[in-house]
């Protein structure tokens, strides 16, 4: 389910389905890297003004779904204008600062990206851009990203699929959302 809270800019409602936490796991592969599962935290928040506030953490998980290690952490804000155009920045705790830019698809909550512009601290690896698409797909948020650098030409490195994750304030809020005729069973409400 899409919520559209009150509060949110105008400009954002059709980023909507981004709003929230999301939480889940996925594949890295990329060479020159270690080729592994990942679990992650990934947050779109807004405050009221024209952009969403991005925030997502990933880590290594081992045989068993268990955390190991960090692997890569984002920071950054995602912005549209009325021709559905994105625009996101984007730094890395690798220390890479990216400018993104693509569109909203027509009709369905579905994102691509394209890097316009890196920025790499001396302490970055090797990195020249990349491609990401997002997509809200049966109310799971999934991506796949793509990534290039001087010696590798553009290919995928990382896609994930995340659930929602629901807060007590969430339940809560719903429950206060249901109409007051409800039947006292449950059996009784799909008869």
């Amino acid at each position: 389910m899409i919520e559209i809270p009150s509060d949110l800019h105008k400009d954002l409602v059709p980023l909507a389905f981004l709003l929230g936490s999301w939480a889940g796991a996925g594949v890295h592969d990329f060479p020159g890297s270690e080729k592994c599962n990942f679990g992650q935290e990934t947050t779109f928040t807004h405050d009221g003004r024209d952009f969403l506030e991005y925030r997502s953490h990933t880590w290594v998980l081992d045989q068993d779904g268990n955390k190991v290690r960090p692997l890569e952490s984002e920071y950054g804000f995602w912005r549209i204008d009325a021709d559905r155009k994105v625009e996101v920045t984007m730094v890395r705790d690798d220390g890479v600062v990216e400018i993104w830019y693509g569109e909203l698809a027509h009709k369905k909550p579905q994102i691509d990206v394209v890097t316009d512009a890196v920025a790499r601290t001396a302490a970055s690896g090797p990195y020249t851009g990349g491609k990401r698409l997002y997509g809200y797909v049966n109310s799971d948020l999934m991506w796949v990203g793509e990534k290039q650098t001087p010696e590798v030409e553009l290919r995928p490195y990382m896609s994930a699929h995340l659930k929602k994750v629901v807060t007590p304030e969430d339940v809560e809020r719903w429950a206060k959302a249901l109409p007051d005729d409800m039947p006292d069973d449950g059996i009784a409400f799909f008869k």
